[in-house]
């Protein structure tokens, strides 16, 4: 499968330079393949898994296409999710950094419309919204479609699915007959092709779907990690692992740069190789690599292309990588000439679904693992420090320390104690680097239950990890209110099994069956009214009050007859 540079693309410089800020260096597929066609002013049909790179697919010619000295609405792209459409927004963003007089909208429900139309009545050359509230907008009048030339269904099996083919149709009718159709799909069901027959002229198709790789012979993991917390689980698997030579990919240079740096604070040999470095750089960085200078290499895509050296023991995926050839290229770069070789893979979030769909594509199985604990890594660290001691054994050349040792001994010490404090003191060294606060057993997102399904939504859409009142064996318990009951704040049992109070109760106010605190009461013991002196009633207390006063003999006019008022007396 094709894949340009982007400046083989024809693209503006604005563009470039801001493909370059987001860490790209060469296009995806689905890229590589549309850019041209629609900046030719094609019709498209675009068939490509979510987590592609298919939004800047169209993205970037759409933006290459505004007409800057007019600020009449020309590019309208439909999204199926208010997610989504925020999303794409912001990818616009990104791209138009240094783009000037153009201007994106996004219209969705669930967003005072107020706002849009203050937004709209300014002029935007672009509007990216859900079907529903742009057609709100046409029939308002505050959408006018007479001057787009650009129509971009994304994911239009969703919007298909979800019963948005009437709106659909609405808004498409309402453009000219010469504008440009760009359609991206997952699939091309019967719906999808009908539609594109119907509103599309001799539309060019761009199928980067699967195609079957050959299947590797690595061993093949895979981590649930938080992403702050994939510095520190880079580090535990390479000593754990005791790995000499290995390859980190990531997807962008800064990246690259930012994690050499961190490895390169823990006491690692490693460099970086990327496009942003010159030729002689580059090939001083790959002689120490081969060499073994260079114990740990972290790399783009396309700087590890060229990487050819048989000692690599192992691949870590940084970052998954957008596209699966990707994928299958990073870890064919261990496990050669006959040698084994081991893939590790760190998955944040929803990137859990585009893993599978690698697996299901290619036919891999790529196992999920827990990342070594501190306890873990030391046992580890022991058994080597065993063997390196019998090593040295072996060798000799021992006597100076003998002596030393003999002069230790002589001060009431065995030698067993003074082996084992030499190995307490090298193995506290070794741990100084990690960090054991760290809990690398929490995933990248909520725990799923059950397996995750195939498809899926990759990583667009959805609300990401929402709230809610987990716990975890770190957290406590929570009440119902949310909040955290710390094991120190939990009521103890005394020794006649009741509940006894904290030794700091004493100086919390006490408050009776009624809430009412002890400084609330009068002298009598009566709770009384924070605002007036006077005896406080609940409701209840009030109802009883009321049927006793208007039961019990008047005192009026100094006669002691009962109820001489003459009204009648109060029944419950």
């Amino acid at each position: 499968m094709t894949k340009l540079r982007f400046e083989e693309l024809n693209l503006s410089e604005e563009i470039l330079n801001a493909v370059k800020d987001m860490g790209f260096e060469e296009a995806s597929p689905i890229q590589s393949e549309a850019i041209p066609h629609i900046l030719a002013g094609k019709d498209i049909i675009g068939q490509a898994q979510t987590g592609t790179g298919k939004t800047a697919a169209f993205a970037i010619p759409v933006i290459e296409k505004i007409d800057t000295s007019s600020k009449n609405l020309q590019a309208l792209i439909l999204c199926p999710t208010r997610e989504l459409v925020i999303q794409v927004s912001q990818e616009f963003r990104k791209l138009l950094k240094y783009k000037e007089n153009i201007f994106v909208t996004p219209v969705y429900g669930g967003q005072p419309i107020d706002r849009q139309l203050s937004a709209l009545r300014k002029g935007t050359q672009i509007i990216i919204g859900t079907p529903g509230r742009t057609m709100d907008h046409i029939k308002r009048g505050s959408i006018r479609m007479n001057s787009v030339h650009t129509v971009v269904l994304d994911e239009a099996d969703e919007m298909l699915d979800m019963g948005f083919r009437e709106d659909m149709e609405f808004i498409i009718k309402d453009t000219s007959e010469e504008r440009q159709t760009i359609l991206f799909s997952a699939t091309m069901a019967d719906d999808i092709l009908s539609l594109t027959k119907k509103y599309q002229n001799d539309p060019v198709i761009v199928n980067v779907t699967h195609k079957k790789l050959s299947k590797p012979n690595i061993q093949q993991v895979y981590f649930e990690i938080q992403e702050k917390n994939k510095p520190e689980a880079l580090a535990r698997l390479l000593d754990i692992h005791n790995v000499k030579l290995a390859l980190v990919f990531c997807n962008t240079k800064s990246q690259v740069d930012n994690l050499v740096d961190v490895l390169k604070t823990r006491g690692y040999f490693a460099d970086a190789l990327h496009g942003d470095m010159s030729q002689n750089h580059r090939d001083r960085v790959m002689n120490g690599f081969r060499n073994g200078t260079v114990e740990i290499l972290v790399a783009t895509d396309v700087a590890g292309r060229g990487i050819d050296v048989n000692n690599v023991e192992a691949v870590f995926n940084y970052d998954l990588p957008r596209d699966e050839e990707d994928y299958i290229h990073r870890i064919g770069r261990t496990g050669r000439a006959g040698k084994a070789g081991i893939a590790f893979t760190f998955i944040v979030g929803k990137q859990i679904y585009n893993l599978k769909r690698i697996e299901r594509n290619n036919g891999i199985q790529i196992n999920r693992q827990k990342l070594p604990t501190i306890d873990e890594l030391e046992t580890t660290r022991l058994n080597t420090f065993a063997t390196n001691i019998q090593e040295c054994i072996e060798k000799g050349h021992l006597s100076k320390y003998v002596n030393q040792i003999e002069f230790l001994m002589g001060e009431e010490y065995t030698a067993l104690d003074i082996a084992a404090s030499l190995l307490k003191m090298a193995m506290e060294k070794e741990n100084e680097s990690f960090d054991p606060h760290v809990n690398l057993d929490e995933p990248g997102r909520e725990e799923r239950k059950g397996s995750p399904r195939g498809g899926g939504f990759g990583n667009r859409g959805g609300f990401g990890n929402r709230g809610g009142f987990g716990r975890n064996e770190n957290s406590g318990r929570r009440n119902n209110f949310g909040r955290r009951e710390d094991s120190n704040d939990r009521p103890r049992r005394d020794e006649s099994g009741s509940f006894s109070r904290r030794e700091d109760s004493n100086d919390r106010p006490r408050r009776d069956g009624r809430g009412f605190r002890a400084s609330e009461k009068r002298e009598d013991g009566a709770p009384q009214s924070p605002e007036r002196n006077k005896p406080f009633f609940t409701p209840s207390e009030k109802r009883e009050k009321t049927f006793v006063d208007r039961n019990k003999p008047s005192r009026s006019k100094g006669k002691g007859k009962p109820n001489d008022s003459g009204k009648k007396p109060f029944k419950k």
